[in-house]
């Protein structure tokens, strides 16, 4: 939660939003466009719109709800975007970590990977969901005002979400 609440100093708030929320939006970001490069690009974009954007700010949302949702239609506008759609970019390798027990870090790195390529396997409708529900905390009815969809659709998709997440899991993992 924001704890500036001088909507008149435009520069503390801005600040404020970067630490609070930078990390989540970038993450965010990352699940539309499933390249680090591109997300911390975006994100950067996305803060820049959203400070020039906060004076217009009309405090109907939270400034978290508002934030996300500049987020969101910024990454639909890219994904339709023409570099989208004709460049394509190579995947990073993930890099390794020490610690005392190797061997429970490499079983939950695998863990941890076979799921969250289960998430990036669904569609955006789902994935969107999936992100800002498990991992942003967000509840529906929020959700359903970031991303503009109507709570039913919202729960309709989360549902749906969940069923092909859980058919992805038994099949990675043979129903184990």
């Amino acid at each position: 939660m924001l704890k500036c609440t001088q909507m008149n100093d435009v520069d503390a708030l801005f600040d404020e939003m970067m630490t609070l929320y930078g990390q989540d939006i970038l993450q965010l970001v990352y699940s539309y466009v499933k390249d680090a490069v591109v997300a911390e690009d975006l994100t950067q974009e996305i803060f820049i719109k959203s400070y020039k954007a906060l004076p217009t700010y009309n405090q109907q949302a939270s400034i978290r709800t508002w934030l996300w949702k500049i987020a969101s239609n910024h990454c639909k506008d890219y994904q339709k975007s023409w570099y989208f759609r004709n460049v394509s970019t190579a995947d990073k390798e993930h890099e390794w970590t020490s610690t005392d027990n190797v061997e429970d870090v490499v079983i939950q790195q695998d863990e941890d990977r076979k799921l969250a390529d289960a998430v990036m396997a669904l569609s955006i409708q789902y994935r969107e969901l999936i992100y800002l529900h498990y991992f942003q905390e967000m509840k529906l009815k929020e959700i359903s005002e970031i991303t503009g969809v109507k709570l039913g659709t919202v729960k309709t998709r989360m549902r749906q979400a969940k069923k092909r997440l859980k058919t992805y899991w038994e099949e990675c993992t043979d129903g184990r």
